[in-house]
């Protein structure tokens, strides 16, 4: 057996390396294009959270006394059993808003991105 040529290994594994390093070059680039337009929207979207739930916050303790107060002069029942219904409201809304903002919160991602990440899987694969 004849040994590989010296030459020639260090040509094609600097070739490699030249791929690697463009590839992930470019996946870093896309990378930072998507962390600063995302960096906007999550900082703008967190204030407004934080504005929307301090007034839900003084509304919900609001709506809770007077279901309360109605609850109390519509029947008869002990203060616990007023109080059990409306945490199982709570509850169920609680859970509901849960599962919203988890599908919401699933956001785009830019195509570049996903061009990317389908064209490097498709190379380590080897499929054309």
């Amino acid at each position: 057996m004849e040994k590989p040529n010296n030459k020639n290994f260090a040509n094609t594994a600097s070739r490699i390396s030249a791929i690697a390093s463009s590839v992930m070059d470019l996946h870093v680039r896309i990378a930072l294009q998507e962390v600063d337009r995302e960096k906007r929207r999550l900082i703008s979207g967190g204030i407004f959270l934080v504005i929307g739930s301090t007034l839900l916050f003084l509304v919900l303790i609001s709506i809770h006394i007077i279901i309360y107060l109605f609850l109390t002069s519509y029947n008869n029942w002990n203060v616990e059993y007023n109080l059990l219904l409306i945490i199982f409201i709570d509850l169920f809304l609680a859970g509901l808003s849960l599962k919203l903002g988890g599908k919401l919160v699933k956001g785009p991602y830019l195509p570049q991105t996903l061009e990317g990440l389908g064209k490097t899987t498709k190379a380590v694969l080897g499929k054309k």
